[in-house]
């Protein structure tokens, strides 16, 4: 039968390898967990400020409730001079003051012993997962092979940040282009890296063991807050790339990410992708 015989001669190439899929996987729930339990520490005050000590008038972000003239309750959210009402949102929601409200926080409740519990967990688990990693892209020459920019990767760059203004994607036989690369390297060496161990100051156990780590960020609060502005940094991404995925062939892009393998176009190359 056609259709039969057309389907035995499809055939799939490898686009993820097993330790990028295991690591991407525990990736989505360690920061899942991470972020949603950090709103949770974060509520218990729900401020940022910069330098070494909390200065309770002039944080540069703040979440707070005030009652308006008429009797009723306003979340109000301050960045720096300006003030938006957030009421529902953010400052007051489901009755009650609090930073972010409940269905953003784990748990869902007050509970800021419990918040730090998963957290702290989690954060372990990921510094641990990310440093194995690491280790596997250096030795495998993963790192070497799909995010090094090589002459050819800086020429397309423009073209591909074009490209991807104008939603169109092509599938250059399973490889990272280069705005993909410049993508994974902020993120595993800049943004990662740098949330484990602003992470690590708000431990009084490693301010003790190394003070110096404080001073390098400049006091404890400006460590909290580049904390929160480098977990967003990865919200956003995170937002981006589901996005980019949507819009390039979802259920291919997830199979690949499961199986590892994808479909083989006619135009690919025979060769196996490098991931």
């Amino acid at each position: 039968m056609p259709g039969r015989s057309s389907n035995q001669n499809i055939t799939r190439r490898l686009r993820h390898r097993l330790p990028v899929r295991v690591w991407h996987w525990i990736n989505l729930w360690c920061l899942i967990v991470l972020l949603l339990s950090g709103l949770q520490i974060f509520n218990a005050h729900p401020a940022l400020y910069w330098g070494s000590a909390s200065n309770f008038d002039a944080p540069w972000l703040e979440m707070y409730a005030m009652r308006a003239a008429d009797g009723s309750i306003d979340g109000m959210t301050a960045l720096g001079p300006w003030q938006f009402t957030t009421t529902g949102i953010l400052g007051y929601s489901g009755d009650s003051v609090r930073g972010f409200p409940g269905w953003a926080t784990l748990p869902s409740y007050q509970f800021l012993s419990m918040g730090r519990l998963w957290h702290f967990f989690f954060a372990w688990l990921f510094a641990i997962s990310g440093a194995l990693f690491a280790l596997y892209a250096l030795l495998s020459g993963h790192f070497r092979r799909n995010f090094w920019l090589d002459g050819h990767d800086w020429r397309g760059l423009g073209r591909n940040i074009i490209n991807h203004a104008k939603l169109r994607f092509h599938d250059h036989a399973g490889k990272y282009n280069s705005l993909q690369k410049l993508s994974y390297l902020s993120v595993v060496f800049m943004a990662l890296p740098l949330m484990i161990v602003t992470g690590l100051c708000m431990s009084p156990t490693i301010n003790a063991a190394a003070p110096w780590l404080l001073d390098l960020f400049g006091g404890r609060q400006s460590a909290r807050s580049i904390h929160f502005i480098t977990a967003f940094s990865l919200v956003l991404f995170a937002v981006v790339h589901v996005a980019m995925v949507l819009l390039s062939n979802p259920l291919r892009q997830l199979r690949g990410m499961i199986t590892g393998r994808v479909p083989r176009s006619s135009s690919s190359s025979d060769s196996e992708s490098p991931s």
